[in-house]
């Protein structure tokens, strides 16, 4: 891994699903095992060998200053720029505003609130062969249900317990050219027109992960993730115990 490629975290979000839990406290803010799950997506990159961060701040930024230095922050380990991008700016805005912070030619872009364990050199291989603009993970999540097998008259023969969908989504980690600065502007969001004018210009290019990943959407999600971390088998721990 080249250490002077920056990852940048976006850490705005109001967590609107989560309200019994954001109603105070921002949503990267939000415990799994004890620590916040911004600590969990930063040990993520941190094990791959990507220890320069930028932190897109927004709702409730100061908590997440505060809490940083008290349980998030480690001295050797990375190093942490911390950016207010406005409290209601979009996903693509706040990436826009930290253009003149960004020093490399390429950066990683990751949801602060996504755990998986992907291999994320292979992610910024991927791209450096891609020569697009961007690069952007795609996932096959488990469906919420279990899903019933029909067969003639309506007989139920089988019973598939939440199976991976057929189709690929957004897994909400990123490898970006400086060149993405162009397609984006300081307020709009990059799931909308930004990536929808990168495609169409043959300018995103798609890395599909078949491994772990799951969003902390609901507070059904974070009960499950504290469940895996409790149990020891939590898959997106790709680093060793200190």
């Amino acid at each position: 891994m080249d250490e002077r490629v920056q990852t940048v975290v976006l850490c705005g979000g109001r967590g609107h699903r989560l309200r019994q839990l954001t109603e105070d406290t921002p949503k990267v803010l939000v415990e799994v095992g004890g620590r916040p799950v911004l600590w969990h997506i930063m040990k993520m990159f941190a094990a791959a060998g990507c220890r320069d961060f930028m932190l897109a701040l927004g709702y409730r930024g100061e908590d997440i200053r505060n809490r940083f230095g008290e349980d998030a922050a480690r001295p050797g380990e990375w190093r942490v720029d911390l950016v207010d991008t406005g409290d209601d700016t979009g996903s693509g805005g706040r990436i826009k505003r930290l253009e003149s912070r960004i020093h490399g030619d390429q950066f990683y872009v990751a949801y602060g609130d996504g755990l998986s364990n992907i291999d994320l050199r292979a992610l910024l291989a991927a791209h450096r062969a891609n020569r697009t603009v961007a690069t952007m993970t795609v996932v096959r999540p488990r469906l919420p249900f279990g899903l019933v097998e029909l067969g003639d008259r309506d007989t139920v023969v089988g019973f598939a317990e939440k199976p991976r969908m057929d189709a690929w989504i957004n897994g909400g980690f990123f490898v970006f050219d400086r060149a993405a600065f162009d397609y984006l502007d300081p307020d709009g969001m990059l799931e909308e027109t930004p990536l929808q004018r990168m495609a169409a210009d043959g300018q995103l290019a798609a890395y599909r992960h078949d491994g772990y990943w799951e969003c902390m959407d609901t507070f059904k999600d974070v009960l499950e993730l504290n469940a895996a971390w409790d149990s020891g088998e939590a898959p997106w721990r790709t680093w060793r115990d200190d």
